[in-house]
């Protein structure tokens, strides 16, 4: 799977398929899409090669846990997200996609802050949180 983002000074390639696929619907999620979800895979970073300069921002998620936002300082799309610094694993936003056919959805999690306009048309595992 390759992608990049809007201005293309930013581009990944994953070498496997995602652990797993989906919609979140936190708020941080929310405010960052500008929408009422991000599309979301999860890569172990080990199986995604990055090529060019990231910015980060860093906050607490609605977990707790630090969420870090990395996106183009150029365009400013938002490309991953992860965990703490040490985080094995790379959220990649399937908006970034060359092939957005390659996204499959299997789960939406944070339903609870899901708002009443933003509906799934997917069958796909829901979680008011995160699956435990």
């Amino acid at each position: 799977m390759k992608g990049h983002c809007l201005c293309g000074a930013v581009r990944y390639e994953a070498k496997r398929a995602p652990i797993y696929s989906g919609f979140c619907h936190c708020r941080d999620c929310q405010r960052a899409t500008g929408t009422g979800h991000s599309c979301y895979m999860i890569f172990s970073r080990v199986d995604v090669h990055v090529t060019g300069e990231l910015r980060t921002f860093q906050t607490l998620a609605e977990s707790g846990n630090v969420s870090i936002r990395y996106f183009c300082p150029a365009c400013g799309s938002q490309i991953f997200a992860s965990g703490p610094p040490d985080d094995d694993q790379w959220t990649v936003f399937a908006g970034t996609l060359d092939d957005t056919a390659q996204f499959e959805p299997t789960n939406a999690v944070f339903a609870r802050s899901r708002p009443h306009w933003d509906r799934p048309t997917l069958p796909v595992d829901e979680y008011e949180t995160l699956p435990v």
